[in-house]
């Protein structure tokens, strides 16, 4: 018996039928270290008491460690345990076919755990598998699977599931829909929760009760599939990878299950941008998770919002103000993507161009969850940023590796500088108006103007005037010219602006006209973020039937006003 409840196996044909098991697609995995995250390798070849050739072409990143001599372990799962080899240390890696093969040392031992339920399957970026929660009274929430195992789950639910946690000591039911339609229902009691005021979001930790061998076999086999699936998106969709039927197309039947399809939303688009939402969510929590960006992803998620955007590209502005339930980093950076592609992006600008300005702006500030929440949520435009807030710009372009599609152009202008100013105050490393170029001088102004837009902290948002007047003010900083062109473009009453009118109604600003006046509009009553409660929509002859807009309304914790006289 080895350490951590591991027995040591030395049987030559039991160790050679361990490793033909682990030789599957998606059967290996490699660990630099003990507790660092496994990563996807091919166990290409054996030759049994000479050596193992990995094929790790998935991982070439980590090439270089493996070459100097970091010893690593390969894990897996076969014949019902968990399997381990002892420290290896590669002996050469070398390109064959284009593929990244090395040779390591045969190991003359192995190590089995014999408590498969052990081990905990989790499900990556890209991978949605909803949850349904009911207790016995027929109260439901519905969540997202965040990983799996024999013994248990854990669930990401919405902010109201709190009082269903709280109340029901009794085990809940827990519905488990795939992609393909397939159903698993089981019994499970909450054992732990960690609430996400900011991602208004529960992390449940359940343990199941009452599963007998039949349902044990049914869950092993879900383990085994999100794992094969796991594996895959971490190769980026590797093809020598079976993908898992599971995840192949959608229900047939049913409403779409997760932790956003149960909410209300004020407009179908805003429906369909929360999804986008989800995936940035999801994106940020596996950067504090220590992964990287996923750069297929990222591009599957640019083409949607730039589909949008063609689409009806005012509804997608009204949009991305609607999205109050999502975290601040989550809401700027689709604020600023859509923004941006709205300011410079909609003539003359390729494709290509134009998928990596929105897949740059939708990132570009995920770094800052790798620092402590009240680093950037103190940082405020009148006065001195905290010392350790330039550290994001950094920390996140060392997980963007994998995202070679991008232009790098684009990259260093909407990632990299976009805090620059022109007369040098910026961050990260002071340029001045010299150094910057058009698209960076464009990005600095949509990114000041969406996040002062943002409550932040303590900071409550600012009218859109005095945001104006900021940047108008402040003209060693900013370049004029693309502060004129944002006002001309957005208006007075931008698009996802609350309006009081002459007339005493209040509507939500939903498209402008040529002349930045209020042009179509949505009625409301009452003065909170846009929800699914809304009336009338006006569109044309606004002035003629709601008078002259008056003042914004800002929506917050304090409501307060600013007439348009002084605005201008």
């Amino acid at each position: 018996m080895v350490q951590d409840g591991y027995t040591r196996v030395e049987s030559p044909v039991e160790i050679e039928a361990l490793l033909e098991a682990l030789s599957e697609p998606g059967g290996a995995s490699l660990q630099l270290g003990e507790g660092s995250e496994p990563l996807p390798v091919l166990l290409a070849e054996q030759r049994a008491g000479e050596e193992l050739s990995l094929d790790i072409s998935a991982i070439r990143e980590v090439a270089g460690e493996l070459q100097r001599g970091k010893s690593f372990r390969l894990l897996g799962q076969a014949q019902g345990k968990m399997v381990r080899t002892p420290e290896l240390a590669m002996q050469e890696c070398r390109q064959q076919d284009g593929r990244l093969v090395c040779r390591c040392p045969y190991p003359y031992h192995l190590e089995v755990l014999q408590r498969r339920e052990t081990f905990r399957a989790r499900l990556r970026l890209g991978m949605e598998v909803g949850a349904i929660l009911r207790d016995g009274e027929g109260k439901r929430v519905q969540g997202d699977l965040k990983d799996l195992s024999l013994e248990g789950c854990r669930l990401e639910l919405p902010l109201s599931a709190s009082s269903l946690l709280a109340e029901s000591p009794l085990p809940l039911d827990i519905e488990l829909c795939f992609p393909d339609g397939t159903r698993c229902s089981l019994r499970g009691k909450a054992r732990h929760r960690r609430v996400d005021t900011e991602r208004q979001a529960v992390m449940a930790g359940f343990r199941f009760s009452g599963n007998g061998p039949d349902q044990e076999r049914k869950l092993w086999y879900l383990v085994r599939e999100i794992e094969q699936e796991a594996a895959r998106h971490v190769e980026g969709g590797e093809a020598s990878r079976l993908p898992s039927l599971l995840f192949q197309g959608a229900a047939a039947s049913g409403p779409e299950v997760g932790r956003r399809s149960m909410k209300a939303y004020a407009t179908p688009m805003a429906r369909r941008l929360s999804r986008i939402a989800g995936y940035l969510d999801a994106q940020m929590l596996e950067l504090r998770d220590g992964n990287e960006v996923d750069g297929v992803q990222l591009s599957r998620h640019a083409d949607r919002l730039l589909l949008l955007h063609e689409e009806d590209h005012e509804a997608l502005l009204f949009a991305s103000h609607c999205l109050h339930d999502e975290s601040w980093l989550v809401g700027h950076g689709l604020g600023m993507a859509v923004h941006l592609l709205d300011l410079v992006g909609r003539v003359s600008v390729p494709h290509e161009l134009r998928k990596a300005l929105v897949a740059c702006a939708m990132v570009h500030d995920l770094g800052k969850s790798l620092l402590p929440d009240d680093v950037w949520q103190r940082a405020s435009p009148e006065e001195a940023w905290p010392a350790e807030l330039p550290e994001h710009v950094a920390r996140l372009e060392k997980r963007m590796e994998g995202c070679q599609w991008l232009s790098s152009a684009v990259f260093g202008s909407v990632v990299r500088r976009v805090n620059e100013r022109l007369d040098g105050s910026g961050y990260p490393a002071g340029l001045d108006g010299e150094a910057l170029g058009e698209l960076e001088r464009a990005a600095a102004v949509v990114d000041v103007v969406d996040t002062l837009r943002r409550p932040l902290g303590g900071r409550p948002a600012w009218p859109v005037g005095a945001i104006y007047r900021y940047l108008l003010d402040h003209d060693q900083a900013f370049d004029q010219r693309w502060v004129k062109r944002y006002i001309r473009r957005f208006g007075l009453f931008p698009v996802g602006s609350l309006v009081r009118f002459a007339g005493g109604r209040l509507a939500w600003v939903q498209g402008v006209d040529d002349q930045g006046r209020p042009a179509r509009v949505q009625l409301t009553e009452s003065i909170d973020p846009p929800g699914e409660a809304l009336g009338e929509v006006l569109l044309g002859e606004v002035v003629q039937r709601l008078g002259e807009p008056l003042e914004e309304v800002r929506v917050g914790p304090k409501v307060e006003s600013e007439t348009a006289d002084s605005q201008k």
